[in-house]
């Protein structure tokens, strides 16, 4: 079996509404509703462990989930794009694709202000003077604007993983460890 399948399956359905709803906002001119409804939408996924079940749960019938979505949207103030978005995606059984959505559009709004997102993994928390400094490090590598979105794992002892689309720099001290041990294995 396939495990990445379903996870393509998400992806598809997610990039298909995304390049919907992200064509009705660019064409109303509502880019800066969109990214707030992006916001508040992240922040509610991350914040409310029964807004995660609500989308995820296969329990819920397509009314109670789109009466739900419905009054949390009216709650949360958000554009009537994204309402009727989500009202859509429940009366299709399709809001477990919320996260992929947020994620999609993200990058899309992103590729229009002419910004890049690089996911950056450090051994510890990074002040906003190296932060500053790591993104303009990048916008000179790749010339645009860089989104760095910093995470902790101290397992890196040391040093950073940069991940910006495909590419991916890792010059964390447990990666060269890692490589200083299989090197010394093929030696003996």
């Amino acid at each position: 079996m396939d495990v990445s399948e379903p996870a393509s399956i998400s992806s598809g359905i997610a990039t298909r509404y995304a390049t919907a709803v992200f064509d009705l906002a660019k064409e109303g001119k509502k880019l800066p509703a969109l990214e707030a409804d992006c916001d508040a939408l992240e922040s509610a996924l991350s914040d409310s462990d029964d807004f995660v079940t609500l989308i995820s749960s296969p329990v819920l019938s397509r009314d109670e989930q789109s009466n739900a979505v419905t009054a949390i949207a009216k709650a949360m103030k958000l554009s009537p794009i994204v309402s009727n978005t989500l009202g859509l995606m429940a009366e299709k059984r399709r809001l477990f694709v919320l996260p992929q959505l947020i994620t999609a559009l993200r990058t899309r709004i992103a590729d229009e202000k002419g910004e890049v997102t690089a996911e950056v993994t450090a051994a510890k928390k990074l002040t906003k003077a190296q932060a500053d400094a790591l993104a303009k490090t990048l916008k000179a590598s790749v010339g645009k604007d860089v989104i760095v979105n910093v995470a902790v794992d101290e397992s890196l002892i040391g040093g950073l993983i940069v991940k910006m689309g495909s590419k991916m720099i890792d010059t964390s001290i447990s990666s060269k460890l890692a490589n200083l041990q299989n090197a010394m294995k093929e030696v003996g």
